[in-house]
């Protein structure tokens, strides 16, 4: 458990509070590549509210939401080739927050030169925009293999869910649960549904391991019938830090990303690739595909007929912020204690005024940065790809069958 207090430390995650602090040091997702365009849209980041646009130039700008003039909200703007302007009195703001014309205001006033508001550097990368909220000099946006890959297939899904970020990065060290909220559970869902069980979720953990390196925390774990000459053990898979999980296996390769919106608020990015030629060709991609991912069935209950469907249903129910103060660990809770630690000494470190894990600095070093990632996980990549391509979260992305179809055209090439 942690005292009420060590649970604010963690969870509050706006401007001044030691963990909003430590999270300003990374570059976060903001918007999917199909939201940023002419039309401002609002989007809220670690408890602020912000303004994101594409200028008619082309420049991505991202601003306070509310103009500095009389506080309306700049979504109500036009975008021109120099910024932003404010709908409500014309004044017009560029990508960097300057403001460069003031309609209404004597020309030689000098007034716009002391009048800015708040702006963000922002930058896409793979489909997605990343923005950063913390002081400059600004690290480099993070390479990461699945972001930069050439000759993948990729999609985008995402949901707004109302909690707190960190419960659900706390699933992501819980390794148990799999065999119980996807394994039982899961398969108690089915048989009420009168459908065949679960096989690969159902397997018992032997022995799990979690190894603090250089990109956050390695997740191994040795299954029921396996050994620690298996790939989940040997390889394993990361959490990355401070707001994301590496997985898959067969093919498949997804980042899980969890976007502090607010205290309370997350949004859920479900990042995709499909690699089934690894050393070949596959057809290029067009355009990545982007899509919402329901939350709620038609009487309004969570929809948790499928793995991510049961994680949100988890992370949910303990709350908008999980009272951690009434909890109770056992050993099977080493992840979620290492993981707790390690967000406090990253803390520590970013008020001793050095930077955190996960920031890059040097170009050299952020050319493509792999991750490690077993490829045939829980046993066998194929019964992996199986259980995702029909049962997981991935039943509502776009372009499934298509998927499917490329698996099965690469067979030949695809880890079994």
């Amino acid at each position: 458990m942690l005292t009420a207090e060590k649970n604010e430390r963690l969870t509050r995650v706006g401007r001044g509070t030691p963990m909003g602090e430590l999270l300003r040091r990374y570059w976060w997702p903001i918007a999917t590549h199909d939201m940023v365009g002419r039309q401002p849209v609002r989007r809220r980041l670690l408890g602020e509210d912000l303004v994101l646009f594409r200028d008619a130039s082309g420049r991505v700008g991202l601003l306070a939401e509310q103009c500095p003039h009389r506080r309306a909200s700049l979504a109500l703007g036009c975008t021109e080739s120099a910024g932003l302007r404010c709908g409500y009195h014309g004044w017009l703001f560029d990508v960097d927050g300057r403001c460069v014309e003031q309609p209404g205001e004597p020309g030689d006033s000098g007034f716009a030169d002391r009048v800015r508001t708040t702006a963000y550097p922002v930058q896409e990368l793979g489909g997605l925009v990343f923005a950063y909220l913390g002081p400059q000099p600004a690290p480099l946006l993070p390479r990461y293999d699945l972001f930069v890959w050439d000759n993948v297939w990729r999609d985008i899904g995402h949901a707004d869910l109302p909690c707190n970020f960190l419960q659900i990065m706390e699933n992501s060290v819980d390794p148990y649960h799999v065999e119980w909220l996807h394994g039982r559970y899961g398969s108690f869902l089915k048989e009420l549904a009168g459908e065949p069980p679960l096989q690969v979720l159902t397997k018992k953990h032997v022995k799990v391991a979690f190894d603090v390196f250089e990109h956050g925390i390695l997740k191994r774990r040795v299954l029921e019938g396996q050994t620690e000459e298996d790939e989940d053990w040997k390889i394993g898979h990361p959490l990355v830090f401070p707001g994301m999980l590496r997985i898959g296996g067969g093919g498949l390769h997804f980042f899980q990303i969890r976007v502090p919106i607010d205290d309370t608020h997350t949004w859920h990015v479900w990042y995709q690739t499909y690699r089934p030629a690894e050393d070949g060709e596959i057809p290029p991609q067009q355009e990545i595909p982007v899509y919402e991912v329901p939350l709620y069935d038609e009487h309004g209950e969570f929809i948790r007929d499928y793995v991510d469907g049961q994680d949100i249903t988890a992370w949910v129910t303990q709350g908008a912020i999980a009272d951690r103060s009434e909890e109770h660990l056992g050993r099977s809770d080493l992840g979620v204690i290492v993981l707790r630690r390690l967000y406090q000494e990253q803390i520590d470190r970013v008020e001793a005024g050095d930077d955190p894990i996960c920031t890059y600095r040097d170009p050299a070093r952020n050319q493509l940065i792999e991750l490690p990632q077993e490829k045939e996980k829980f046993g066998g990549g194929k019964e992996f790809r199986h259980e995702f391509l029909t049962g997981g979260q991935t039943r509502y992305s776009p372009i499934k069958d298509d998927v499917e179809k490329l698996f099965e055209r690469y067979s030949d090439q695809v880890p079994s």
